[in-house]
C-alpha cells in the first residue's frame, strides 16, 4: 500500500494541478461577477437612462463561453501534464513516434496558452479600466454637491457615449429616489463585482503563466528521454556486440 502510494505521488504534477486550481478558482470568480457587472449595467442603463444597450448582451455570453472554455483547457493541461510525469512520461512516450507526437501535442498547448496569456491580459485591462470608471463615479456620487447640496450628477459631457436619440434630461440623475438607485444600487455593486472579476482574471493570468512553465519543462523532459533511450540502445548494442566477440574468439 505504501509502495503504490508513493508510485502515485510520483506521477503527480504538482505544478501542473497548481496551475489548474488556479485556473478553476479565478475562472469561477470571473465568470460569476463579470455575469453579475453586465446584469447590472443593463438595468441600470434601463432604469437610470432609459435606453437599452443591445450588444451588452452577446459580450456576456461571449465571456460565459471564454471562461468556461479556459476551465475545460485547463483540465486538459492537466491531463497533459499526468501523461509526462514520473514513469507515466516513461510508458506513454517510450517509442520514437509516440514522443514525436508528445513533444507536438506540447508545443500545441504553449502555443495555445501563451496566445490565451495575451487575450486575458487584454481583459485585464479592460476591467482595470472599468474599475477605474465606477470609482470615479462612486468618488462624484460621495460628492459634497450631490450629497449635501443635491445637485444633479451630469452626464453631459459624455453624449458621445449615448445612442444619439438620448435625451439630455435623461443623461442627467437628479432627486434623491434616482440617485440612490444609480450610486448604491448599481455603482457600488458594479464597482465590488468590477474588482473581483480583476482579481479572477489575475489568478487565471498566475495559471498561465505556470502553465507555460509547466509545458515547456514536459517538453524538455520529452525530448530529454529521447536521449536517453538513444544511449540506452547505444549501449544495448555495444554489449551485444562485445557478447558476439567473445563468443568467436572461442
Amino acid at each position: 500500500m505504501g509502495n503504490s502510494c508513493r508510485s502515485w505521488m510520483l506521477r503527480m504534477p504538482y505544478a501542473t494541478l497548481l496551475a489548474t486550481l488556479l485556473c478553476v478558482i479565478g475562472v469561477g470568480i470571473f465568470c460569476g461577477c463579470i455575469y453579475r457587472v453586465f446584469t447590472l449595467c443593463l438595468r441600470m442603463f434601463d432604469e437610470v437612462f432609459h435606453f437599452h444597450l443591445d450588444w451588452l448582451e452577446p459580450v456576456q455570453l461571449v465571456c460565459m463561453i471564454i471562461g468556461v472554455a479556459m476551465a475545460a483547457l485547463g483540465i486538459m493541461m492537466l491531463l497533459v501534464g499526468c501523461l509526462t510525469t514520473g514513469s507515466t512520461r516513461t510508458r506513454v512516450f517510450r517509442s520514437r513516434p509516440g514522443r514525436a507526437r508528445g513533444r507536438t501535442s506540447v508545443a500545441v498547448f504553449m502555443a495555445i496558452a501563451y496566445i490565451l496569456q495575451m487575450a486575458w491580459v487584454c481583459m485585464f485591462a479592460v476591467l482595470v479600466v472599468g474599475c477605474v470608471l465606477f470609482a470615479t463615479f462612486w468618488n462624484m456620487c460621495l460628492s459634497d454637491r450631490v450629497r449635501v447640496l443635491q445637485e444633479c450628477i451630469d452626464f453631459r459631457q459624455f453624449a458621445f457615449v449615448f445612442p444619439n436619440n438620448t435625451r439630455e434630461e435623461d443623461m442627467q440623475v437628479c432627486g434623491t429616489g434616482e440617485q440612490k438607485l444609480f450610486c448604491k444600487d448599481y455603482v457600488e455593486n458594479v464597482q465590488i463585482n468590477l474588482l473581483l472579476s480583476a482579481v479572477g482574471c489575475f489568478l487565471v493570468l498566475l495559471s498561465l503563466i505556470n502553465y507555460l512553465m509547466c509545458l515547456a519543462a514536459n517538453y524538455a523532459h520529452i525530448k530529454d528521454q529521447e536521449k536517453f533511450v538513444d544511449l540506452s540502445e547505444m549501449q544495448y548494442l555495444q554489449v551485444s556486440e562485445s557478447g558476439t566477440l567473445a563468443k568467436d574468439r572461442f
